[in-house]
């Protein structure tokens, strides 16, 4: 393909996955399966690379995120970005309502809008482009996260229709229910504290250094507020549906009220209705519709005259604790699971609660039996908050943590640091083997078609598999006579497997399970080590030194190696045709001119921006960090420097360095 219709065919391209994005996150009403959008999306990612001058950092594929670490920058809001007070009864609505009112004497509207329990965020727009998100911060300033915003497919990077030349759109980035339980379950099955809630889960993972985390996380946005001059009108309301369609997603649930009786019908409508949502709501923030009234009832030193958060009330109900059952997950972690007597809760029957670890059972210092307190954490998870001593029974045998395994009754282990206990006998304990392999078939690891869970629990029920490397050894006699499967499934399955051994190697070293070892870990590990054997042989050293891998990351790996089955496990892995080796193909403008070179990135960049810097780094085989040491070739500087930076730089006699003194480089 010659670049002119490599050109138009990415124009195409980006068109028509940036409208199946819009219908598919912002509409609800997806035109084409995930299939389909998955082969469009390749093949724009394959035009790219092949023709990377018809690079656009506004493309659909730019979405994904970068595994390089970012640095934020601190960005002044232009508009204050103040919280709103909280009111939590009706009469606390009617004292604001009557303060409104002898502030003006204008007839107004209101407009009741639900608070979604995110992370707050800033979008700015100039042109129809997003140019830059902003977290609240202090109000007054807050931290550039636009490269991790573009990975949010519900935020529009092109808009749609007639919008304004420039303005700025606010509201609220959000971890929907169904993604933040998935979240918690990973997080559990390594021993990392699961989060609190899907506030808490959206706000770190904005924060995160590395975009692709941003991106694999699925976070989604609903914006609220839009700010500006020459808007198209006047109203709060009507601003927002127009802001729906220049593509953004925008609550159909908000409403204009005439007056106070007709906000409490919205209040009393959504306490109930808000527990259907998929994503976390915790009150109603009602507003003056008219922007010009807004402006001229102004603000106090904390918050706006003009508008009020009403927070709905967490319900709590009381139950009993009947037992405790323990789950161990494939990393071996232990996790116990309150079972209570069944009661009612935010619309659904409630039997079991998380107690999350050891720590959490005797922080509640919980006995069998106790009348327990039980509230959905983030509207979904039911926990237990704490118990009523009033009805505990003096002879009430206090729970204690299990020392043994469930499973396998092996000794159960806790190292230090680490909040969960976990089971070490790896190779034997039922859940972690199966757990194991259902992890090496996922679509992110090897993406073995025509298994799941439960046909690896009837091979595994029917001794055909104990480990990864077994399913490499599965014939069509072993599965066509199983229940539910015959040749044709058989088939399709040993067909899956051989089209497996085709997997990159950073694929397979994520799809082993090391603990600690994830979808990014795996990769940095591949590109620097590039085979499994200097893996197996790298010391705490060569694999601290690998950017993002501690000594927690590195001793796992190491711990993992020196086990003498895992040690057969690869053998034989690698006996079937398995990938253990990086196999790197020449892009366009690649070269190794930057070689064993470390460099630094700091401050903005007239020509480039930083992302684009790093990876021509990266193609041109030099290495980026994020910290300056004596071991730092040079430091690449741009406008707003870091002083910091610029004096250790200068303290160590760090060469420091233009974009263009950059490009010169690999001349």
């Amino acid at each position: 393909m010659d670049p002119n219709e490599a050109a138009k065919r990415i124009s195409h391209l980006r068109e028509e996955l940036e409208k199946h994005n819009y219908n598919y996150y912002v509409l609800n009403n997806p035109e084409i399966d995930d299939y389909a959008f998955d082969q469009l999306m390749a093949e724009l990612i394959g035009l790219e690379n092949e023709f990377p001058e018809f690079f656009d950092a506004d493309s659909p594929t730019q979405r994904i995120g970068s595994d390089h670490n970012q640095e934020f920058k601190q960005v002044a809001h232009k508009y204050l970005m103040l919280s709103l007070s909280n009111t939590y009864t009706e009469e606390e609505v009617r004292e604001f309502d009557q303060r409104v009112r002898k502030l003006t004497d204008e007839n107004f509207e209101y407009v009741c809008e639900l608070k979604f329990d995110g992370t707050s965020i800033s979008l700015t727009y100039e042109n129809g482009l997003l140019i830059r998100a902003v977290t609240r911060g202090d109000g007054e300033k807050g931290d550039d996260v636009t490269a991790n915003v573009k990975t949010i497919k519900s935020i529009p990077l092109k808009l749609r229709g007639d919008y304004p030349a420039e303005f700025e759109i606010r509201g609220e980035v959000l971890l929907p229910f169904a993604v933040f339980e998935m979240l918690n379950r990973e997080r559990e099955e390594i021993g990392e504290q699961p989060f609190a809630n899907p506030r808490n889960a959206a706000s770190g993972t904005l924060k995160c250094q590395n975009s692709a985390v941003v991106a694999s996380r699925k976070l989604d946005a609903y914006l609220y507020y839009v700010l500006g001059n020459n808007l198209p009108d006047d109203g709060h309301f009507e601003l927002l549906r127009h802001a729906s369609l220049w593509g953004f997603k925008v609550s159909e649930h908000t409403r204009k009220c005439r007056n106070i009786e007709e906000i409490f019908d919205f209040l009393r409508e959504w306490n109930v209705r808000r527990k259907d949502l998929p994503v976390a709501t915790d009150g109603v923030v009602i507003k003056i519709n008219s922007s010009a009234l807004q402006q001229e009832l102004g603000f106090t030193a904390k918050s706006p005259r003009w508008a009020i958060a009403y927070k709905f009330k967490a319900e709590r109900v009381s139950t009993t604790l009947n037992s405790i059952s323990y789950q161990v997950g494939r990393t071996g972690a232990v996790t116990p699971v309150a079972n209570l007597q069944p009661i009612l809760l935010a619309g659904t029957v409630v039997k079991r609660a998380t107690l999350h670890n050891a720590d959490v059972i005797k922080g509640l210092d919980l006995h069998f039996g106790d009348v327990v307190f039980v509230e959905k954490g983030g509207e979904i998870i039911p926990k237990i908050v704490s118990a009523d001593l009033t009805f505990r029974h003096p002879m009430s045998e206090a729970v204690r943590f299990i020392e043994h395994c469930p499973e396998c009754n092996t000794l159960l282990i806790r190292q230090e640091g680490e909040s969960a206990f976990y089971c070490p006998n790896e190779t034997g304990c039922p859940p972690q083997i199966k757990g194991k392999l259902e992890h090496f078939i996922t679509r992110k690891a090897m993406n073995i078609d025509g298994l799941g869970s439960e046909t690896i629990e009837l091979l595994f029920q029917n001794n055909l598999i104990r480990n990864i490397a077994d399913l490499y050894e599965l014939k069509i006699s072993d599965l066509i006579y199983l229940e539910r499967l015959g040749e044709k499934s058989a088939t399709r399955i040993l067909e899956s497997l051989e089209t497996s051994k085709t997997v990159p190697f950073e694929r397979v070293l994520f799809a082993l399970g090391i603990r600690y070892v994830g979808e990014t870990v795996a990769k940095k590990l591949a590109r620097e080590l590039k085979t499994i054997d200097q893996i197996e042989k790298a010391t705490i050293e060569e694999l601290t030194g690998v950017e993002e891998i501690g000594s927690k990351i590195a001793e796992s790996i190491i711990n993992w190696f020196s086990n003498d089955q895992n040690k057969q496990l690869i053998g034989r892995l690698k006996n079937n045709g398995l990938c253990f080796e990086l196999k790197t193909e020449q892009k366009a403008g690649q070269s190794e001119k930057l070689k064993g070179l470390s460099l630094i990135i700091s401050g903005t960049f007239e020509k480039f921006s930083r992302d684009e810097l790093k990876a021509f780094i990266e193609l041109n085989g030099g290495k980026n960090v994020t910290s300056i040491s004596a071991k730092t070739n040079y430091l690449v500087a741009g406008e707003n420097i870091g002083p910091s930076k610029l004096e250790k730089a200068q303290k160590l006699k760090i060469p420091i360095i233009s974009e263009d003194e950059l490009l010169q480089l690999t001349n």
